[in-house]
């Protein structure tokens, strides 16, 4: 008789707790943007070593050569990578900001009373619609700051090749 006391009456089992403390971790805030930073971080660090290694390689072109290839070759390059970066870092913010756009327009609408066949339909012009907006903004602007790099970075190189 004792034994059926210690016997629990549910038959559902319990999450391991780890997996538990994980979705616990990953449900707050600052583990999100502990992550984001890191993730910054990264990119940050790989384009410094990335900004030396071209730098030096520049040297080494600019010493051979007297032309003035070697600053645009590096210029376009770092503008290119550093554009590049810029797309990946706006995007990453974008992304939040473009679901929390399309959910509050799809809630309004059916707010409005619209049937959800209509609703789905709706929502997926606007999600398409969206996106598109997205992308070109995003591909705008980090044409700019590819072309700001580059401009920046090729006067530099020139004036540090100059000394």
């Amino acid at each position: 008789m004792a034994k059926l006391e210690e016997e629990p009456t549910s038959s559902i089992q319990q999450a391991p707790y780890s997996y538990m403390l994980l979705l616990n971790i990953m449900s707050k805030r600052r583990t999100w943007a502990c992550l984001f930073f890191l993730v910054y971080g990264t990119l940050l660090a790989s384009s410094w070593n990335f900004l030396k290694s071209m730098l030096s390689w520049y040297n080494l072109q600019a010493q051979s050569s007297t032309s003035g290839w070697p600053a645009i070759y590096a210029s376009v390059l770092l503008g290119t990578v550093f554009g590049l970066l810029s797309m990946v870092a706006a995007l990453v913010i974008m992304v939040p900001a473009v679901m929390v756009t399309w959910i509050t327009i799809v809630v309004l609408l059916a707010f409005f009373g619209k049937p959800r066949r209509t609703l789905v339909v709706e929502g997926r012009k606007i999600t398409g619609e969206i996106f598109s907006f997205v992308i070109k903004i995003l591909l705008k602007e980090g044409n700019v700051v590819a072309a700001v790099c580059a401009v920046l970075g090729y006067f530099v190189l020139v004036r540090r090749n100059s000394e």
